[in-house]
């Protein structure tokens, strides 16, 4: 029995680990533990510092001027170069849009008002007249726009070209500044009717002389050029019926 007894105590003394296998792992977790509380402890510290960073750090005042012109001020405001760039691109940009819509408009402009306009007042088809007259009502004062509509109504205008199936072309042929007032304009051109009567296409061929005052406002989205048509009247120089045999004037070659 006594010898039993050894033998059982033997085998389970074997059993246990070895002291110093023991105590390296307790020395492994122990050293693995204080590797983490240390990765924690310097990131909470860095937290820690760059939330007061943030919190002593002064807000940032910009102040703008009448010409539109941004600036930062405040004695703790750091100057970035990029915010500084951006916010100069974004003052020019306000000033040349300002002063681009406030700039008085030029001849060149003037010139091609009176084109658009000319086009679409005197050139149209029966499917087209009722567009083309929108439109250059649109570019005319609120005077001269009621003016033209009492008179196309009263005309019956519409009504004319669509029962007669008119086709009218225009032809600017030449236009002139006048110096009897500002933006006046004398504008010599030539326009061909064709209409339909008793199955025979009859063509009129008008060489007139057209008189357009223009007048300035504020440049906008609808209205880039700053200008409206306040005057007009046309004046017939030349003009035949069904003219194949006509002779064109120096105006029409």
């Amino acid at each position: 029995m006594k010898r039993k007894n050894e033998a059982e105590n033997a085998l389970e003394i074997a059993a246990y680990t070895k002291y110093y296998e023991h105590d390296g792992m307790l020395r492994a977790y122990a050293n693995r533990a204080m590797l983490l509380a240390m990765l924690f402890g310097v990131t909470s510290i860095g937290s820690l510092g760059f939330a007061v960073y943030v919190r002593v750090q002064p807000p940032t005042v910009i102040r703008v001027d009448k010409d539109g012109d941004a600036t930062v001020v405040g004695a703790g405001a750091r100057s970035d170069p990029v915010t500084k760039l951006a916010m100069a691109l974004s003052a020019e940009a306000a000033t040349n849009s300002t002063a681009a819509a406030s700039a008085a408009p030029t001849d060149l402009e003037g010139r091609a008002v009176l084109r658009t306009f000319l086009q679409h007042y005197l050139t149209y088809t029966p499917d087209s007249a009722t567009r083309d007259l929108a439109k250059s009502l649109n570019m005319m004062t609120a005077n001269l726009r009621k003016l033209i509509m009492d008179k196309l109504r009263k005309d019956d205008t519409i009504g004319k070209i669509q029962q007669d199936h008119i086709i009218s072309d225009f032809r600017i042929r030449s236009i002139e500044r006048s110096k009897d007032a500002p933006w006046s304009y004398v504008v010599f051109g030539v326009k061909e009717i064709h209409r339909i009567k008793n199955g025979t296409e009859i063509t009129d061929r008008i060489v007139g002389q057209y008189n357009l005052r223009l007048m300035e406002e504020q440049r906008t989205e609808l209205n880039p050029s700053g200008l409206l048509v306040a005057d007009y009247s046309e004046q017939q120089m030349v003009g035949e019926r069904d003219n194949g045999l006509l002779q064109r004037s120096e105006l029409d070659k």
